[in-house]
């Protein structure tokens, strides 16, 4: 470890939720803020219907906490709640010709790497039309490290380069 290099504070993971809600805001997201274990989280959502996708319309939901550390259990827990939280602000007929994508992230100065690793795994799937992609977001006097699943799925396949776009442009 560098003895000169700046050491990393909670203060850059407050930093990024800032930073993260005006982006949100910015992209025409509803932002509100939540609770969850005590701690305040950053929600945007929206909601997008494009001729490729045959009419049908995606929702994308962004949970983000600011945490001392992320580990894998923590944010499997987080992940569920998001899901959860979700499903319940869903507007329309879950089914056919709607589907949510769910990005609940955890902020956080340290990330241990079975966390990361557990992020990167696979998407989550809550019945057929919720599909969370879990991700930490290890922040540095640098800058951050985002750590999520990219890869498609086969339930939501449709919507993989749309939520993955909205991902980069919100968790840079």
């Amino acid at each position: 470890m560098n003895p000169y290099a700046p050491e990393p504070t909670a203060d850059a993971a407050a930093t990024y939720l800032t930073a993260l809600r005006e982006r949100l805001a910015g992209d025409g997201c509803t932002v509100t803020t939540p609770e969850w274990n005590g701690h305040r989280v950053v929600t945007g959502s929206r909601a997008d219907r494009k001729a490729r996708w045959f009419g049908t319309k995606v929702e994308v939901f962004v949970f983000a906490a600011a945490v001392p550390e992320v580990d894998a259990a923590d944010l499997a827990e987080f992940t569920s709640w998001a899901m959860g939280y979700a499903k319940s602000l869903r507007s329309g007929i879950p089914g056919a010709r709607n589907a949510a994508m769910v990005l609940p992230a955890l902020v956080s100065t340290r990330v241990r790497p079975e966390a990361a690793r557990w992020a990167a795994q696979d998407a989550r799937i809550l019945g057929t039309t919720l599909i969370g992609r879990p991700l930490t977001v290890e922040t540095t006097p640098a800058g951050a490290r985002t750590t999520m699943y990219r890869g498609q799925v086969q339930w939501g396949g449709l919507f993989t380069r749309h939520v993955l776009e909205k991902a980069a442009l919100y968790f840079p």
